[in-house]
């Protein structure tokens, strides 16, 4: 059947069901299959924390959203223009996130009284009007996937768990996407119950007839690819980018990679990938709670290997006394925190800027550290690769902080090549002892150097307790400690003149200073692009770079006449710069909600305050 297509330059589609339907699975293939055809892409997964919420329930909602386009993607966007809405929770979880007159898809065999009644609704919303405006489209998806795979022997509860396929299909149809990369990640997936396999395809395949057929949808459209810098490209999650970035830093310093962790959400993918590297000689250690993944690791790094500990901001708590230990004694170790909302257990799959005050001060005694922080799930991988370089190279521990939005998200990498990767050089002693001790440091860096046991010549001790400059004698001395609080403050201090100076987006003598840190980016970017777009006097400047700062933040503060600090938490980012910067006045944006910024609220605040509000 002949039907129209229509050309669009991006779309947001979001995928919405019960914690069973296989949402994240779905949105996932939808993700794999557009960046194979060349579209740039952002996704947001957003699913519940309870393991098994009850079922119906707008609690048990899981969502995956994603925007594809054909330009650059740095968010995923605001309102759907898609809504794919497996029951009445799912719909009645995302009705404030679909555009007037957006399509809406549900499966009619779930919006029955008693799927109302579970979902909290007192009325049918098909019904009630509530719907209007909307293009409603109502399948029975669970009886013609039922239809769809009753030739196959497979088991009864089977036959259901296909129907996240058939919703595919049709979403395939309606974007012109091909069978093929999904049909072939079945195969692997089921490679040994083919039964199955076939089951899910034959779903699949019934779902994109359905919408060739149904007289509800006139027209499919068409996202065209984006034009991106030439390479090979791969749809990657920040989680996977970290891991893959501290992989390859193991390799360019011809260092063993060694990881202990404990596993918490939404750290643990690091662990369940890293797993998968024995070939590359990477030990990973599921250590019994958070303390002994990071003094596993700590011990790691004495016996010479890079030594990674994950964690979430529960856990970043319990290792803050072994953090102190690495930073006394002067032991290089990546720590890297996937922030969540907080306290205590908070929201643990929700998305949040939470930890930044605890990465940076949150230790006993004067114990400073140096905190990175990543801002879209494939540069992930560059600043992992970094917290390996900086940790290495100036003899400290490194806090990389990233969040539950770009940690679980995903966007197309371009795949790079070891020769493109910055030259990681440890700091590991070379050649006779002659007048060597452990705390004898480089002139520049202020960092001490690496004797790995076993190297004959070079025995010594190290510990927790305070050392005597130069020898590493345990000291009470009261002159020698103040010595030592002071150079281990001015070695992280001195790492501002081995990292990037910050950069501006826009024209630097606008009236309002956009800033931003770590997984914002997407968002702030995004909206304040727009508004440079339409003339509007607006700059961004976002900041990877914690602790220390770059060494031009000054400058570049100095040339704004309204700075607006904008963070997902209560104003952590913005207390530092007061500290560390008094002399400017900074306004506050936040959003606490374990959500992401959206486009309209952003520019909606923008806008407000460059006409004075």
């Amino acid at each position: 059947m002949s039907k129209i297509v229509e050309e669009l330059n991006d779309v947001v589609i979001k995928f919405a069901g019960d914690s069973g339907d296989g949402m994240q699975l779905t949105g996932t293939q939808f993700s794999n299959t557009a960046a194979f055809i060349g579209n740039d892409l952002a996704t947001f997964p957003d699913f519940p924390a309870e393991i098994r919420a009850p079922q119906g329930t707008v609690a048990g909602v899981s969502g995956f959203k994603i925007q594809i386009g054909n330009q650059q993607i740095y968010s995923p966007g605001d309102e759907a223009d898609v809504l794919i809405a497996m029951n009445p929770a799912a719909l009645k979880a995302n009705m404030d996130w679909i555009k007037d007159r957006g399509t809406i898809i549900i499966d009619s065999d779930s919006f029955k009284a008693k799927d109302f009644e579970k979902a909290g609704y007192n009325n049918n919303p098909l019904e009630d009007g509530s719907l209007q405006g909307y293009n409603l489209i109502e399948a029975p998806i669970t009886k013609l996937t039922k239809d769809s795979v009753a030739e196959f022997d497979i088991e009864n509860k089977s036959r259901t768990r296909s129907k996240n396929m058939f919703a595919l299909g049709i979403v395939y149809w309606l974007f012109n996407r091909p069978l093929e990369i999904t049909e072939n990640f079945l195969d692997s997936k089921f490679k040994k119950l083919p039964e199955l396999a076939k089951a899910n395809k034959a779903a699949l395949k019934a779902g994109y007839n359905f919408a060739l057929t149904v007289e509800l949808l006139p027209s499919s459209y068409k996202v065209k690819a984006a034009q991106l810098p030439k390479g090979k490209y791969r749809s990657i999650t920040g989680n996977e980018a970290t891991a893959w970035g501290i992989l390859a830093a193991a390799e360019k310093s011809d260092l063993k990679l060694f990881l202990g962790s404990y596993p918490i959400t939404p750290a643990s993918d690091i662990l369940h990938e890293l797993s998968k590297h024995k070939s590359f000689e990477v030990v990973t250690l599921q250590a019994e709670d958070e303390i002994a993944g990071i003094c596993s690791a700590i011990g790691a790094s004495f016996a010479g290997s890079l030594a990674l500990t994950t964690t979430s901001g529960p856990g970043l708590a319990l290792k803050g006394e072994a953090i102190g230990l690495a930073m006394m004694t002067e032991l290089p170790l990546v720590i890297i925190d996937v922030q969540r909302g907080g306290p205590s257990t908070g929201l643990p799959t929700k998305t949040e800027q939470s930890d930044l005050l605890q990465a940076v001060y949150g230790r006993n005694g004067e114990s400073p550290v140096i905190v990175i922080a990543a801002s879209t799930p494939s540069n992930c991988f560059d600043f992992a690769y970094q917290a390996a370089k900086l940790a290495v190279e100036h003899m400290t521990p490194v806090i990389l902080l990233t969040d539950g939005f770009i940690a679980n998200g995903a966007e197309p990498w371009r795949i790079k090549r070891m020769s493109e990767m910055p030259k990681i050089t440890p700091a590991i002693v070379k050649g006779e002892r002659g007048d060597w001790n452990p705390y004898t440091r480089d002139e520049k860096k202020l960092n001490r150097t690496w004797a790995v046991p076993g190297i004959k010549g070079y025995e010594h001790r190290i510990g927790g307790l305070e050392k005597q400059d130069i020898t590493g004698n345990v000291s009470y001395d009261p002159n020698n400690h103040e010595v030592m609080v002071k150079i281990r403050a001015e070695k992280v201090a001195r790492v501002a003149n081995f990292i990037p100076e910050l950069t501006v987006a826009g024209d630097e003598k606008a009236d309002l200073l956009v800033v931003g840190w770590g997984g914002t980016y997407g968002g702030l970017h995004t909206a304040t692009s727009a508004m440079i777009e339409q003339g509007q006097s607006i700059a961004h400047a976002h900041f990877n770079y914690i602790n220390p700062l770059p060494k031009n933040t000054a400058a570049i503060f100095a040339k704004f006449k309204k700075i607006v600090v904008c963070e997902l938490n209560n104003g952590q980012f913005v207390k530092l710069l007061r500290s560390e910067l008094p002399q400017f006045d900074y306004l506050q944006y936040n959003k606490i909600q374990g959500l992401p910024f959206s486009k309209g609220q952003l520019i909606n605040e923008f806008e407000g305050l460059l006409n004075g509000k």
